[in-house]
């Protein structure tokens, strides 16, 4: 079943009774764990009584006068018949061991029981000896029965030991537990009535919760743009519903004054966006063919004997950004898309060479790592990534004029092509950085922000990724990296 297509009635009904529930299994928790504490303690702090009255008695007992000499060797002695009167004083068992856990005397009589003459183990006599108040507590359950032990030392009058001293106490709580089982059935009863409540108010409460709401729904369903759409009356209902209701009608009122709004401005809005696209895409092969022209007419000299080449390369690069313009054009006929992806095998080093042949600036640097390096690409649309980030980078720098700088690096790393463009302009702040492949967004003072996100778009497309790394007042890297062939 799922819950995500349970109504909000069966929800309300169903945590009304979920929480009576769990605050019943709660409070029966909490007094099952509270009576196992306080019976613990009890049960801690009666043989501790226990505990301290019979070392008193023992204590006493060494102190008088005897005709043996008070050591290990005459424990047993000592306490031949004196031992059962004391264990029987305070129904506990006693035993008494030499320093090395041997057994020397138990209150168990030989005709009752048979002694368990077992010596103590080297765990109990070392934890005892480590132990810094000498004396520790052992406790084990048989059978329902729980059985406590604690383990000192027994000391002469002069406080040498001479053994070691166990007293036993066994602990049955059956009748404390007969007690809380009737307890909790008393308290049972008292959950099934609360329950039974629980159920009648929930069904009372969710169906007059969700009465008004269930109508606000249906209306809201029927609710439709293109459309007249009826408002909400409701004769009795709270006042968090009524103020739904008042906001339900006067989006209806709202609605049908948008709608016609709405309709002619997206209209407007495509539109716009197609003329800003095709002028930022016209506008990128339009500026290198001005720089291509410029360098041109500035260096173009008929008697230099490779005029025949440069003529070549001049025309070259005319004719690709024509290409590119009339790729454009094509593209933007069919709703303004991108020019399609073509994928061919090119060199990268020397696509991005023929990119940068266009800007004359002397402070463009192109590092090569590799003398080749092949990958699947649009060779129009490479050319165009390179020039838009080198052409971001020049304007970046144009406060710098003192030692301006940018470096293009083509590098190989693993399966992969890294392209780097930095330079030491003014840097990217940083509440610009999350927006900088934001459509739209710009620091110029002219330009409509489509060039990074194009960018962005193109790498993409080609399964690379671009990124950035910038400091203000230092300067920019972006790095490209795209598969290899």
């Amino acid at each position: 079943m799922n819950l995500n297509n349970i109504s909000l009635r069966i929800r309300i009904f169903l945590s009304m009774i979920l929480l009576v529930l769990l605050a019943s299994v709660l409070i029966a928790l909490v007094t099952i764990y509270q009576y196992d504490e306080q019976t613990k303690d009890y049960n801690i702090q009666r043989f501790g009584r226990k505990e301290s009255s019979t070392r008193h008695d023992i204590e006493i007992e060494l102190k008088r006068k005897t005709t043996y000499l008070v050591n290990t060797e005459n424990l047993s002695k000592i306490f031949q018949d004196r031992i059962y009167d004391i264990a029987t004083v305070h129904n506990l068992t006693i035993s008494m061991y030499d320093m090395n856990g041997n057994l020397l005397k138990s209150s168990i009589p030989f005709d009752f029981e048979k002694i368990d003459e077992t010596p103590l183990s080297e765990e109990v006599v070392n934890e005892l000896g480590n132990n810094s108040n000498h004396k520790i507590f052992k406790s084990r359950t048989e059978k329902g029965i729980t059985y406590q032990s604690s383990y000192t030392y027994i000391n002469d009058p002069r406080f040498k030991r001479i053994g070691i001293l166990e007293l036993r106490i066994a602990q049955d709580n059956e009748e404390q537990k007969t007690e809380l089982r009737e307890f909790m059935l008393r308290l049972l009863l008292v959950y099934l009535l609360m329950l039974l409540i629980a159920i009648a108010l929930a069904y009372f409460l969710s169906s007059y919760i969700t009465r008004s709401i269930q109508t606000i729904s249906e209306k809201i369903k029927e609710t439709r743009l293109n459309k007249r759409n009826e408002k909400i009356t409701l004769d009795s209902a709270s006042s968090e519903i009524n103020s739904l209701v008042d906001a339900y009608n006067n989006m209806i009122d709202q609605l049908e004054d948008s709608a016609v709004k709405l309709a002619q401005s997206e209209r407007e809005q495509a539109w716009r966006e197609m003329a800003k696209q095709v002028a930022h895409e016209i506008k990128n092969p339009l500026t290198p063919m001005r720089l291509s022209v410029q360098s041109f007419h500035r260096k173009f000299d008929p008697k230099d004997p490779e005029v025949r080449e440069k003529m070549t390369e001049y025309s070259d690069t005319l004719i690709q950004q024509i290409d590119v313009m009339s790729s454009i054009a094509s593209a933007f006929s069919d709703f303004a898309k991108m020019p399609s992806q073509r994928k061919e095998e090119l060199d990268v080093v020397d696509v991005v060479k023929h990119a940068l042949d266009i800007f004359h600036e002397d402070y463009i640097h192109y590092y090569p790592q590799e003398k080749e390096l092949y990958a699947n690409l649009d060779k129009t649309q490479l050319i165009r990534v390179i020039t838009n980030l080198v052409k971001n980078a020049i304007q970046a720098i144009k406060i710098n004029e003192k030692n301006p700088k940018i470096e293009v690096k083509v590098a190989s790393e693993g399966n992969n092509v890294v392209i780097t463009v930095s330079d030491n302009g003014k840097g990217i702040s940083d509440k610009n950085k999350e927006l900088i492949f934001e459509p739209k967004f710009t620091t110029k003072s002219s330009g409509m922000g489509l060039g990074l996100p194009m960018i962005k778009n193109i790498i993409e497309a080609y399964n690379g990724t671009i990124s950035f790394t910038s400091t203000e007042g230092i300067g920019t890297v972006f790095t490209i990296i795209l598969p290899k062939i």
